[in-house]
């Protein structure tokens, strides 16, 4: 007989547990701007001196890197994932990020696993600037297997008007930077878990060292990139900028541009990380089909003039990046040129 809401399988108790274990974490983010204290119907949060101000938002998950997380017991790394997701996204705007709001769903909520995937959100919010306002944990028993854990997130950043990165200044001849990814990031998990499907394995890659376990290497959390390009921004103008996500540099390159336009990128430019070559080697996925689904170690854009090319390069190298040139932007038809 059912007598309570626990007995449905949503346990309020362990709710607000959670919660209590996640405020110590979640108040690291907020700044002066952020005018309420967590459990308000609504966050607000005071935009501060502005001329102009437009507001840049985005949303996404992390996708199917979970299922890596759960089987390895591993929480912390996928809450970057989701921030990343979202601000690098933003960030291709020129937008400086604001805030970000979470949202975890389970089918058995269990306050230290939700509390550790939290801890991960604000770890990528404070690499972002960006303060975590709020969000939802929902218990949905029957819907989700016990075990199961989504999480999801959603940002808002805000950039002058003036200062709108949209892609309306690229042209012919432009030059394109690459950013280094730290790995897969989180797109392609679906195929990554085709290929790789012993966490536990020893491997030796010179981008992770020696002897670390393919788990590791698969959870490695994405680069959040928006301290360094707000440094470039600063000082350089920068025509375009994009976030290499799911479709890669063909699918994503062109969306920093005119229609009229489009990249060009060189293949033996393109610093490939040993993990990429390694899916490759143990799979029959051909080059195309790589660079169609992974970022293949270019993590991030930008879309300059030629006479900032080495400034910026070697501004970003100065912050920690890795930053190259990889190609040129021609009159095209909007796709992406790999040669």
């Amino acid at each position: 007989m059912i007598k309570s809401y626990k007995d449905s399988g949503v346990d309020k108790e362990e709710g607000y547990k959670a919660v209590e274990l996640m405020k110590k974490n979640v108040l690291k983010t907020h700044n002066k701007s952020v005018l309420t204290n967590l459990g308000s119907f609504g966050a607000m949060y005071e935009l501060g001196q502005y001329k102009n101000p437009v507001l840049i938002s985005g949303t996404d998950g992390v996708g199917t890197k979970l299922e890596i997380a759960m089987k390895q017991k591993k929480y912390d790394t996928v809450g970057i994932d989701c921030v990343a997701m979202c601000v690098n996204d933003v960030l291709c705007h020129g937008a400086k990020p604001l805030f970000f709001l979470d949202y975890l769903a389970c089918g058995k909520l269990d306050a230290k696993i939700a509390a550790q995937l939290v801890s991960g959100v604000t770890e990528g919010c404070l690499q972002s600037y960006a303060a975590l306002v709020g969000g939802e944990t929902a218990e949905m028993p029957g819907f989700y297997k016990d075990g199961d854990y989504d999480i999801a997130g959603f940002c808002v950043g805000i950039v002058e008007k003036e200062n709108l990165i949209d892609g309306s200044k690229v042209k012919e001849g432009n030059k394109i930077i690459a950013v280094a990814s730290s790995g897969f990031h989180s797109n392609g998990y679906s195929l990554v878990r085709k290929v790789f499907t012993d966490y536990n394995e020893k491997i030796s890659l010179k981008e992770y060292g020696e002897n670390v376990t393919m788990g590791d290497v698969l959870l490695t959390p994405t680069k959040i990139y928006v301290k360094p390009i707000l440094k470039v921004l600063e000082k350089f103008n920068v025509n375009g900028m994009a976030h290499i996500t799911g479709g890669g540099l063909f699918e994503n390159l062109p969306r920093c541009m005119g229609k009229d336009l489009s990249p060009v990128v060189f293949k033996d430019k393109v610093r490939v990380p040993e993990i990429f070559k390694l899916i490759a080697e143990r799979s029959k996925i051909k080059e195309e089909e790589l660079f169609g689904t992974f970022n293949m170690g270019v993590g991030f854009t930008l879309v300059v003039e030629e006479k900032d090319v080495e400034a910026i390069i070697e501004l970003l190298t100065s912050l920690g990046e890795i930053a190259y040139e990889i190609g040129h932007i021609e009159k095209g038809d909007h796709s992406l040129c790999l040669k």
